[in-house]
Formats: structure tokens, C-alpha cells, sequence
């Protein structure tokens, strides 16, 4: 492959991680075998790579070599931890199941917050995150297909819709709300708590560029405590 400027080789690796020719935290190849595969120069491809671990895609030591990050870190000055990081900090083992995915008209509200028109139509998820295969906090999102296109077609059997999005869409700006939610019965059957029972909710919708991403809303297991760095 002829890709001799850092930006496109840039973009080619961060397609080929995306589709998980790597497995997140698996070692990559070396930079001399990648500046041959591409046919570049090593400070092309010096440069490349840079780029992507100041994004978080990947990390680099000096004497480690270069790896896909588990997951990749945004620029910010407050992180809000990702379910799987959030299962994994407890030493317990993480997994998700995809409840419901389709393609449909948002209500209202949705619509408002993706800037999406009435006849819009966006993609709905709900996911079900375990920890050691206990119920550990039920998701809805809504994507905006008009920012994301690729996310209709998006396998999402081992990286959930959480992690693939940070993958492929590094938000710009976000806002998150913190609030007590009490169990319907449909949340109460999911997560194997009793209706009316209060779970805490964590809501979040992400921007790139001024463009809205998406909007989910998280919902967790009775006595969560929410833990996450300034």
C-alpha cells in the first residue's frame, strides 16, 4: 500500500484498530515493519503513530514497543470511566448483551438533543452490562446516523456501543447529568431489583465539532457509587 503521508497512514491504522485487525491491548508492529509496510519513511510513520497516542488510541514505551490501547483516553479535564473500566476496577470479570437495536424516529426530547429534524431517524440500543454475569447497569442510546454512519453497520459482539463509539468518534465536548431514578418494571427485570427501587442514573450526550454524536443514558444496580479522576 501506497501511503506515504503521515495523515493517510494515520487514518488507515486507526481503520484497521477499529476493526479490530488488533485486539485491544495487543502488541502492534514495529514501526520499522509498519514505515515498510507503507512504504514510508520512519519519521512518516513516527509521526503517524504520535498522533494517535496523543489521541489514546495506542501507547507507545520506548522499550515496550507500541500496543491498542484497552481504551482509549480523550483529552479532558474530567474523565467519566466506562462501564467495562468500571467492572474491571472492582476485579470482577465484565461482558454486555445487546437488549434491543433498531432504526427508528426519536421522541421529541431525543430529537431536541441530537438536533435531529421531525422525520429524522436515528439508532436505538439498549445493552445490558454484567459483571461477573450479574446485572450491573442497563444502557439507552440514541445515535445520531447522520455523525456516525457506520454505526448501523457496527459489530458490537465484543466492544459494546460505549467503547466503539470512543473508538471511532473522539467527542470534542460532552455534558453529563447525575440523578436518582426509580426502577420501572421493565428496569427492575433487567437488573434484578425490585420496581420502585432507586438506581442511580448517569446521563450523557457527546459532541464532535458541533455536531451531536449521542445521548445515553446509563442506569445501575442499587448501592453504585460512582468513582472516577479530576
Amino acid at each position: 500500500m501506497n501511503a506515504n503521508t503521515h495523515s493517510s497512514i494515520r487514518e488507515d491504522i486507526r481503520r484497521r484498530i477499529v476493526a479490530g485487525e488488533w485486539a485491544l491491548g495487543e502488541q502492534m508492529p514495529g514501526e520499522i515493519d509498519l514505515a515498510s509496510e507503507y512504504d514510508c519513511s520512519r519519521t512518516t510513520m513516527n509521526r503517524a503513530l504520535r498522533a494517535l497516542a496523543d489521541e489514546g488510541m495506542i501507547e507507545r514505551k520506548r522499550k515496550g514497543g507500541t500496543r491498542v490501547r484497552p481504551l482509549p483516553v480523550h483529552q479532558a479535564q474530567l474523565q467519566i470511566p466506562l462501564v467495562r473500566e468500571q467492572v474491571e476496577n472492582r476485579r470482577q470479570t465484565y461482558s454486555h448483551r445487546v437488549v434491543k437495536r433498531t432504526m427508528r424516529q426519536p421522541p421529541v426530547a431525543i430529537r431536541a438533543r441530537l438536533e435531529l429534524g421531525d422525520s429524522d431517524r436515528a439508532s436505538f440500543l439498549e445493552t445490558l452490562h454484567l459483571a461477573d454475569g450479574a446485572p450491573f447497569a442497563f444502557e439507552s442510546r440514541w445515535v445520531n446516523l447522520a455523525a456516525v454512519p457506520d454505526f448501523q453497520e457496527a459489530r458490537l459482539d465484543e466492544l459494546s456501543a460505549n467503547e466503539w463509539l470512543v473508538r471511532e468518534i473522539p467527542f470534542t465536548n460532552g455534558e453529563v447529568g447525575l440523578s436518582a431514578t426509580r426502577a420501572n418494571a421493565a428496569l427492575a427485570e433487567a437488573l434484578g431489583e425490585d420496581e420502585g427501587a432507586a438506581l442511580f442514573t448517569l446521563e450523557r450526550t457527546t459532541w464532535l465539532d458541533g455536531t451531536a454524536v449521542t445521548t445515553v443514558t446509563f442506569y445501575y444496580t442499587s448501592g453504585f457509587r460512582l468513582e472516577f479522576p479530576i
